[in-house]
């Protein structure tokens, strides 16, 4: 185990707010997950605050996320009970605007995080509300954190270009054990097999994958509001639902190129777990993308994304210098937990 970090307890006490949990599948979910697990090993108690166990709604627009009704009052006991030396706040919503008004209240410090595009999200699907107006929201939202942590450096510079402060880098890695190559395996398709995995919703730009003239076939695994119009659209494609565990893996590994049709993830960790499960990747020369694997040999990015998976099977077919395994290997989780716990600012224990 490595040594205590400067300006952190050895010990804490770390309560996690979201309003995205399980039974979703998508970064978000898999990024506190990972966080949870990784924080316990390195000795720290942690627990969440989710909508699980309480009355939800669906999200309008999106049933699929249960946004927690009226949580406020529970919450406040379970930060009461907890007494956390840390909040973290990692979703704008029910839960996240609880837990904002519970810490300013009792004059407990907060970081926050920002996972998803939401003034992208809103125009996507309810175009007449101004995008500064969402930004205006956000700024209102995160103003008081003492760290809003973002997955990039371009984010970061983005958002301070919006206004946002105490901004830090959170990034995001992969868990190489779980997501790794699995010799012959195949998925039962003529191939090549060309694999999206995320929510299918409409800011993911899926269409555009779906769309192309590509040999084999495409197969799109996960789940969301967008799912039914497209597979009558496209009924040559392959709709797995959404995929966890050992079945995803498999499903990685069973294939031969990723494609990453979004122009609005904040990073995108699925690139990540393709890589890992050995497939390079085709996307278009978007921040997520830009950001997670730049010019190394592993990717095609292209404005003509067509051409981006062309490139990326030549690349499935005559790997170069680093493969798409080595390439995830060198960006681990450990490195992403203790960047998170230095951006908590927390005072080491005088005991």
């Amino acid at each position: 185990m490595p040594g205590p970090i400067p300006g952190v307890a050895a010990h804490l006490k770390i309560l996690i707010v979201t309003d995205a949990w399980r039974p979703q599948v998508n970064g978000v979910v898999r990024t506190l997950e990972v966080l949870g697990q990784d924080l316990q090993s390195l000795g720290h108690t942690v627990r969440y605050a989710t909508p699980e166990g309480r009355f939800t709604v669906g999200l309008p627009t999106y049933p699929e996320i249960r946004l927690a009704v009226w949580p406020r009052a529970r919450l406040e006991k379970e930060i009461r009970d907890f007494a956390p030396d840390a909040v973290h706040i990692a979703t704008e919503g029910t839960l996240g605007m609880s837990a904002r008004a519970i810490c300013i209240k009792h004059g407990i410090a907060f970081s926050t995080s920002f996972h998803t595009r939401f003034p992208e999200y809103v125009r996507a699907r309810f175009p007449l509300i101004p995008e500064e107006l969402v930004y205006r929201w956000l700024r209102w939202f995160h103003g008081p954190a003492t760290a809003m942590m973002v997955a990039t450096e371009s984010l970061r510079r983005e958002m301070a270009a919006h206004g946002f402060t105490n901004l830090r880098i959170w990034s995001r890695g992969v868990d190489v054990d779980q997501f790794h190559p699995i010799p012959g395996a195949r998925l039962p398709y003529p191939e090549p097999v060309w694999l999206y995995v995320g929510r299918v919703a409409v800011e993911k730009n899926i269409e555009a994958f779906l769309a192309l003239d590509l040999p084999g076939t495409k197969v799109v695994a996960g789940d969301g509001p967008a799912r039914a119009a497209l597979e009558r659209r496209y009924p040559a494609a392959r709709f797995l639902g959404a995929l966890s565990g050992e079945e995803l893996v498999r499903a990685y590994a069973g294939s031969t190129v990723f494609v990453f049709p979004s122009r609005t993830d904040t990073f995108g960790l699925v690139l990540l777990e393709a890589l890992a499960c050995g497939l390079p990747v085709a996307a278009y020369p978007v921040q997520g993308p830009l950001d997670v694997v730049g010019a190394a040999p592993v990717a095609v990015l292209d404005e003509n994304l067509e051409k981006a998976c062309l490139g990326a099977l030549q690349i499935a077919r005559h790997p170069g210098s680093i493969t798409p395994r080595q390439f995830a290997e060198d960006h681990s989780w450990r490195a992403c937990t203790l960047q998170f716990l230095r951006n908590i600012i927390v005072e080491p224990d005088e005991a």
